[in-house]
């Protein structure tokens, strides 16, 4: 690709977003294979999508810890190589010398719409500091619980008059963050269950603006497997009854998902997907836990009951452990590296293309994992034959 793109990460220190930046940089200086990119197995054309040295790593974050720290954190834990935070501090310092202040709902200016000039001059003063042609905004920060709807959130007219009312908390943090990356004409992708993505007045200044987004809430383990095994079952005709599932976290993102009503996001998305695959014709429970010491590590207990010929009653009972970060550091890359080929190609509105990456894809119907790489794959190569 001519010229250079940004990834503005939204929650900058956090696992993922420490990861992400320790991957590209260790991807750029051939420590290590792109093991876990999908970009990279689709071999995707340099003159639309850019390629890892020509992405540069800025971002949002309220909190202080410095990247560096933050990854020895993760090498500690597991989650990196242990010698990669030393090898690739340069890397580290330049990026958290791109990471401003990001902004919590809590603290802040009196009008909302202060808060979102402030974000949306930081995105612009990186895009101009290091002349990118374009900034791929990314959403890896802390889950938020769904939002009371408000008239404001339908009507873009009515939110710009609460944004501009001291006082008013119209938008939730995600939405507010979405709305300055639309406003700096930037796209936006949201790599978790938030719901800024989900308000038909923050999707409207896209759509005014022509930018494309995409989203929500990355398939990086449980919900992966689901989309390719819950087609098995329907291709081979059996009759799933029930499909229970219990995730255990640790680390940050289980201890914000332990927070009264900052689950429930998430547990939709997951829901909604698993019905999409089976037609709506099974039970399905399934809820988060909280196991601090657990550390970074994710474990996913599913338990399929499933019918076969003449009404014979079978079980399938699987085990999913990993890092979470590890898994969702290569997708966001991935996801930078090709919204950022489809704003350059004059893309624009749900990318629905990329739903082979998400919970809940924005602009997208399908679920089935199969389905999902034929179209991602089909998507790729007409934006190189049509550039």
């Amino acid at each position: 690709m001519k010229g250079r793109s940004g990834l503005w990460l939204i929650g900058g220190r956090g696992s993922v977003a420490t990861t992400a930046v320790c991957g590209l940089a260790a991807l750029r200086a051939g420590l290590s294979p792109a093991t876990g990119s999908v970009s990279e197995r689709l071999d995707p054309d340099p003159a639309v999508f850019p390629g890892w040295s020509e992405l540069v790593v800025g971002g949002h974050d309220i909190s202080r810890t410095p990247l560096r720290k933050r990854a020895e954190d993760l090498a500690a834990a597991g989650v990196l190589p242990a010698r990669l935070p030393a090898a690739v501090a340069d890397e580290l310092e330049a990026a958290d010398r791109e990471i401003r202040p990001g902004y919590d709902g809590v603290d802040g200016p009196a009008r909302q719409i202060d808060a979102v000039e402030r974000l949306s001059s930081d995105i612009a003063e990186f895009r101009r500091a290091h002349a990118l042609d374009r900034v791929v905004v990314v959403n890896v920060s802390s889950t938020e619980p769904p939002v009371r709807p408000l008239p404001e959130h339908a009507d873009p007219a009515a939110l710009d008059r609460a944004l501009a009312a001291p006082g008013r908390r119209v938008l939730p943090p995600s939405a507010l963050a979405a709305y300055a990356a639309f406003s700096a004409g930037c796209p936006y992708v949201d790599f978790t269950p938030s719901p800024g993505l989900r308000l038909p007045a923050v999707v409207e200044l896209a759509n005014r603006r022509n930018l494309p987004y995409a989203g929500s809430d990355g398939k990086t383990g449980e919900t992966l497997l689901r989309s390719a095994l819950a087609p098995m079952f329907v291709a081979r005709g059996l009759h799933v009854r029930s499909w229970a599932g219990t995730n255990l976290l640790g680390g940050g993102d289980g201890a914000n998902l332990a927070l009264e009503g900052r689950a429930a996001g998430k547990l939709a998305a997951k829901s909604r997907g698993l019905q999409a695959l089976l037609g709506g014709k099974a039970d399905a429970p399934l809820h988060i836990d909280y196991v601090p010491d657990l550390g970074e590590r994710k474990v996913a207990w599913d338990h399929v009951s499933f019918e076969g010929f003449l009404g014979t009653r079978m079980s399938l009972q699987l085990t999913w452990q990993g890092h979470d970060s590890a898994l969702a550091a290569p997708l966001v890359l991935d996801l930078a590296r090709l919204v950022a080929g489809a704003h350059a190609a004059g893309e624009s509105g749900p990318l629905g293309a990329l739903a082979f990456f998400f919970k809940d894809p924005v602009g997208s119907d399908e679920h089935r994992l199969a389905e999902q790489e034929r179209d991602l794959v089909a998507w790729v190569r007409r934006l190189a034959v049509s550039r």
